[in-house]
């Protein structure tokens, strides 16, 4: 028992002092048609998942040396990168062939795929030639994706031992991949702000826009802006909108020895002051919880929320722009899922209006929180 921990405590350091990834941001004035109908959101659909399927397919011919050196990781977990290689194949795969209905209509980017192998094999060759009229986009294309692959699979590599939301624990956890093609859910986490800050501007933006999103608090933070507002106020902050828990505070539920105090105090703060609002969904700091904490969260009647699509608008190595583009493209990758951004920081008052420009004719739609949370 004793050799088993000090491996793993190895193991954890060794993660902790590999240097960070850099964040994978993509400038989108680079793809040359607007997404102003249904059928061109689906050809950068096709050409997003077929460069990052391109990625993928390059990475597994990578052995376990080379694999670790490129993700600058010490050690790696080989099992669970090649399970989430998998589960990405099969979301690629399903995510193509709902692309590929529109190809009557334009023909861009689409080729004989009807199963997974045809789509690996075209993956595996697949390249926009210089010629191209995407020719402008096919080199910041592929150093996004093999930038953003590297991001999964260096948190695919730490994983299960320091978790995250690249793989679940088991089918209760939700990461959106169960929501219907081009249908997204915007959820925002880390606030409130304080008072006429970022998360006021937010909630404000999405009423007048008719839209809700879920909102992933703090119990501390919640607990501290009704003391310097009020509850009417506090209300007010959050009409129309989900209000789900991230626990006390901004911290890794994943070692915290009080994580379910956390959880549970943060329940009675948002209970207790947000009834109308409260959404019985718990999102984990950093997507980072205990693999044996779902009969916790069954007991308490509460969905762990993870995320597949991240602005890491909180994130200094990017600006708001970016950050946008980012999500931009990881929608058209994956077509569906959860967003995860940070009514916390300033910058998402202005990705959220530019992301919302962008789509507006694109045939995407954004699903109602309240419906969301009623899911099973």
């Amino acid at each position: 028992m004793r050799i088993a921990v000090l491996l793993l405590a190895g193991f954890l350091s060794s993660a902790a002092c590999a240097a960070p990834v850099p964040v994978a941001s993509v400038d989108r004035t680079t793809w040359p048609e607007a997404l102003n109908t249904p059928a061109l959101f689906d050809v950068a659909s096709r050409a997003e998942i077929l460069t990052f399927a391109h990625a993928l397919a390059q990475s597994e011919r990578l052995d376990q040396t080379a694999l670790a050196a490129r993700l600058g990781l010490r050690q790696i977990n080989l099992v669970s990168i090649n399970s989430v290689r998998q589960a990405l194949w099969q979301r690629l795969w399903h995510n193509y062939d709902a692309a590929q209905q529109s190809c009557a209509q334009d023909a861009s980017f689409c080729f004989a795929i009807d199963d997974l192998p045809s789509l690996r094999e075209q993956a595996a060759r697949f390249e926009i030639g210089a010629d191209s009229f995407y020719a402008g986009w096919a080199q910041a294309g592929r150093v996004f994706h093999e930038s953003y692959l590297d991001e999964l699979l260096r948190k695919a590599a730490l994983f299960p031992q320091i978790s995250s939301e690249v793989a679940r624990f088991s089918d209760l956890e939700r990461n959106g991949d169960e929501l219907n093609d081009r249908l997204f859910l915007l959820t925002f986490e880390a606030g409130p702000s304080a008072g006429d800050g970022s998360t006021d501007g937010l909630t404000d933006y999405l009423r007048r826009q008719k839209m809700n999103a879920v909102f992933f608090v703090l119990g501390n933070s919640v607990q501290v802006r009704r003391e310097t507002t009020s509850l009417q106020a506090l209300g007010a902050l959050y009409k129309g909108q989900c209000v789900g828990v991230q626990g006390w505070q901004y911290r890794s539920h994943g070692q915290w020895k009080d994580w379910q105090a956390s959880v549970l105090r943060s329940v009675a703060q948002v209970q207790g002051d947000l009834p109308e609002n409260f959404v019985p969904l718990f999102r984990p700091p950093y997507g980072q919880r205990r693999a044996d904490a779902q009969p916790f969260f069954s007991s308490q009647q509460l969905q762990v929320v993870l995320w597949d699509i991240d602005a890491q608008d909180n994130n200094n190595q990017i600006n708001a722009q970016q950050a946008g583009e980012r999500v931009l493209s990881l929608m058209l990758l994956w077509r569906r899922g959860v967003i995860q951004l940070h009514d916390s920081q300033a910058s998402a008052q202005t990705i959220l209006p530019w992301l919302l420009k962008q789509t507006a004719q694109s045939g995407i739609g954004w699903e109602d929180c309240r419906d969301f949370a009623r899911r099973r």
